[in-house]
């Protein structure tokens, strides 16, 4: 049996979901009721070249992506971007009667000219995990089908000299009403998020309470997402949300608190403190001192 798949195209996409050849070569809108695949998928790790959006309307079982496993609920939306792995811990859905949804996919080569091929790592939610989807109200859920059909019918009919323009700023205008509707997501969630903030600001100070920074030096975005279950930049956007500032913003303003009560309340020299900090490199901590006060640790201390 087959333990990996690597998909590169369109084509081989629909190949693998049992489909006809694809209308276009770098982009394609698929019903997950048409799948018809007689693989079966459980365990198999699928690393998807593609960038991938999937709205998936009634469960078909769970998807594993990372080390998380998420059952699809109504109205959900999934994100991913080339070189992510998924793994489906079933066969894929089979049965019109009960399956409902789309999948957008287009490869990376659509966009490589255009100036969406700069912004689109600004699209945080690509590195989402899948419990982090997003979740339409219908009228969310109207107005990407009504975008996602101007994609499907712009490659479906004769292709000219627009159509490409036409096909990336549809995509690229969906992904922005994702970006807004993921605001509505975090917004009316914000009682929970703030108790998430709260709980990230308790870990830091933990971090440091503990034998961690000997161990493992500055605390990382990386570290402190993977303790609250988070995707670094979920965590980062939720609290950028939340607070205005993101995950690193608020490790840095908390390590250069710290480096000011040590300054002014200890005799270490500044070696000894950005070591006591984490800072593998003393001038890695003053650089990063003067970049949030104006002074160098030394300056800060002789002023106060």
């Amino acid at each position: 049996m087959v333990k990996e798949l690597i998909i590169d195209s369109i084509s081989q996409a629909h190949q693998l979901m049992g489909l006809a050849a694809p209308k276009h070569p770098l982009v394609s809108v698929v019903k997950i009721a048409d799948f018809k695949s007689a693989m079966d998928f459980k365990g198999v790790r699928v690393i998807n070249n593609l960038y991938q959006i999937t709205l998936k309307e009634l469960g078909c079982g769970n998807l594993m992506y990372g080390k998380n496993s998420y059952d699809y609920e109504e109205g959900t939306l999934v994100f991913t971007s080339p070189g992510q792995v998924t793994a489906f811990e079933g066969e894929l859905p089979s049965d019109s009667d009960n399956t409902k949804g789309w999948t957008l996919a287009f490869h990376p080569d659509l966009i490589r000219k255009s100036g969406l091929a700069d912004k689109i790592s600004h699209y945080s939610f690509f590195s989402y995990e899948v419990n982090e989807a997003l979740h339409l109200s219908e009228e969310e859920l109207k107005t990407i089908e009504e975008l996602l059909d101007k994609i499907e019918k712009e490659y479906s009919q004769n292709i000219d000299k627009h159509s490409q323009n036409l096909i990336i700023s549809n995509i690229e205008l969906l992904l922005d009403y994702c970006t807004r509707f993921y605001d509505r997501q975090f917004y009316t969630r914000s009682n929970l998020n703030l108790d998430y903030v709260s709980k990230f600001e308790k870990l830091l100070k933990r971090y440091y309470e503990t034998e961690e920074i000997d161990e493992k030096g500055l605390p990382s975005v990386q570290y402190l997402a993977k303790e609250l279950n988070f995707s670094s930049n979920y965590l980062s956007d939720l609290l950028k949300k939340e607070t205005g500032k993101t995950a690193q913003e608020h490790i840095h303003l908390f390590v250069i608190e710290k480096a000011k009560n040590k300054l002014l309340n200890s005799k270490s020299s500044i070696s000894e403190i950005g070591y006591a900090l984490g800072f593998e490199y003393p001038q890695h901590f003053s650089n990063l001192f003067k970049a949030k006060t104006g002074f160098s640790p030394k300056e800060y201390r002789n002023l106060n």
